[in-house]
């Protein structure tokens, strides 16, 4: 069996903080069997930061150091890639890009419940508004692989999932 017979598409899952983006790979990797890549835990595993950012009280990713400790990763296929940015990532790692998106005011609740305030609160409902993230994915890969899914409730989630799970039934390789 020639290589790409046998490898699997990698999808990309992004959205704004809160969107649901990590409990979506979760249940897609336990669905369809793929590598869930949780971004911001494999920058703090294996430090692959710069430093912190007192503002938004989160890490300065290095996004060199990220793409090189995934390359092999994403050339063997089959990953889920959980990370609330995406023009950085090369273009040929990924089949598929989700953007999830959620009502500002479900999104301000849950940032709220996670302890967001001031600035990092306020920024991320304003990145929600404007689509900062679909914008940001329509200019990084090609149009047709990037699609936008509404993540308010569990209803949404399960459905986006099962969405999915059937895209990847029918994934093809590029020939």
């Amino acid at each position: 069996m020639a290589q790409n017979q046998m490898k699997k598409p990698n999808i990309l899952i992004t959205g704004t903080p809160g969107v649901g983006k990590t409990t979506t790979s979760s249940l897609l990797a336990d669905a369809t069997q793929l590598r869930h890549i949780n971004i911001g835990e494999l920058v703090k595993q294996n430090n692959l930061y710069d430093g912190w950012d007192e503002n938004f009280h989160c890490h300065v990713i290095n996004e060199d150091l990220v793409c090189d400790q995934l390359e092999d990763m994403m050339e063997e296929g089959g990953n889920i890639v959980d990370y609330h940015g995406c023009d950085f990532f090369p273009k040929r790692w990924f089949d598929r890009v989700v953007v999830l998106q959620t009502n500002n005011s479900v999104l301000y609740d849950r940032l709220s419940n996670r302890g967001y305030m001031g600035t990092k609160l306020s920024n991320n409902i304003e990145c929600e508004i404007f689509q900062v993230l679909l914008e940001e994915a329509k200019t990084s890969y090609p149009e047709e692989i990037v699609i936008a899914l509404q993540s308010d409730s569990v209803d949404d989630i399960s459905r986006n999932v099962g969405m999915l799970t059937d895209w990847l039934r029918n994934w093809q390789p590029a020939s």
